[in-house]
């Protein structure tokens, strides 16, 4: 066999044997196995075995307030059948789209009165949190539900959805849009190629209106839980009614701080995507300090140090998702401080 496979390169596999006998240096010795689409691990052994996790993406914070103006300005030029989805993507500045982190994709969403966004269905989780407009909907699967500030909606795999906006004719509607900040699991299909989507055969799935329902988890009863909870900083998970993650692959939480107070700091591999509900301050995320503000969105490389600081005068509230139940399902979660022998598996 290793002879007809040489005779069908071309070379013949006796070639090859006096070709490798006439090497004299390793410099040679790799340029020459080039041909045989093989490749040294010696001379890739750090790079593939590092010490420590070696994420690509670096923090970023987004300011709202530059990219609302953009993406409202989208919304007059480009329409929903040129869109399908009407998307700023939050592009980390040291990779390109879908990367927000190396894991998680995030991307402010517009939708404008008496729109649409067609139905379609994918093989990426997505969670979605509401950030202004009143009159949005989204129909998950024959289930059509409002889009309330604050809120979390998911969309499940393979589920159709499509969303809209009420009109100021419409009751509950106005004339302004409705924007949501998208989380999902866009960068994993690089690596994994097996993303499917598929269009329905009408712009929206049939559907019907429920004004509760286990996709959404309404801010409302997450703020509860945040100012019963004691303490300066205070950090809870959106779970479903029987205590899972909310996504097999993506999770969210929410978190509280006191005016002027910080959080723990914490090294993870877990990557995340955080969005400002309420109040300002800054996080040191690594090296950086990140400064934001009611509205803006920032990111979270793997295994760089973080902690939160709220400003003096008001509360900050914090929503955040990660890909933690991906990792820890995969065994791939750690945390700085762990005792690294309860890591030993099987």
């Amino acid at each position: 066999m290793p002879s007809a496979v040489a005779a069908a390169n071309g070379v013949p596999a006796s070639e090859h044997a006096k070709q490798a006998k006439e090497i004299e240096t390793a410099e040679q010795l790799i340029e020459a196995i080039k041909a045989t689409h093989t490749a040294p691990l010696w001379a890739q052994m750090a790079q593939l075995n590092p010490p420590a996790p070696n994420p690509q993406t670096v923090p970023h914070v987004w300011s709202y307030d530059t990219v609302r103006p953009y993406l409202l300005r989208a919304g007059d030029l480009i329409t929903e059948k040129q869109a399908e989805r009407r998307v700023l993507m939050l592009t980390n500045p040291a990779r390109p789209a879908p990367y927000t982190t190396d894991t998680l994709y995030a991307g402010l969403q517009l939708v404008q009165p008496r729109e649409t966004a067609p139905a379609h269905r994918h093989t990426a989780f997505a969670c979605r949190f509401i950030i202004e407009g009143q009159g949005g909907f989204t129909a998950v699967h024959g289930r059509r539900v409002p889009m309330k500030p604050r809120d979390v909606i998911v969309t499940p795999t393979w589920n159709w959805h499509d969303h809209g906006k009420k009109g100021a004719d419409e009751e509950g509607g106005d004339d302004a849009p409705v924007i949501w900040l998208d989380g999902l699991d866009l960068p994993n299909f690089v690596h994994f190629p097996v993303h499917f989507v598929e269009h329905y055969a009408s712009p929206r799935y049939p559907a019907e209106d429920a004004e509760e329902s286990p996709i959404v988890f309404p801010w409302a009863a997450m703020q509860e839980r945040l100012d019963k909870a004691e303490g300066s900083w205070a950090s809870e998970r959106y779970l479903k009614a029987d205590g899972r993650e909310i996504g097999r692959i993506i999770g969210a939480s929410a978190e509280r701080l006191n005016a002027g107070a910080s959080s723990l700091s914490v090294r993870e591999t877990a990557s995340s995507v955080y969005h400002v509900i309420e109040g300002s301050g800054y996080s040191q995320v690594g090296e950086a300090t990140l400064r934001w503000k009611q509205g803006d969105t920032f990111c979270v490389p793997a295994w760089h140090r973080l902690q939160h600081f709220a400003d003096a005068g008001a509360p900050v509230y914090l929503y955040r998702f990660d890909d933690k139940p991906m990792l820890n399902a995969l065994g791939f979660y750690r945390v700085e401080g762990v005792d690294v022998e309860t890591l030993v598996s099987d």
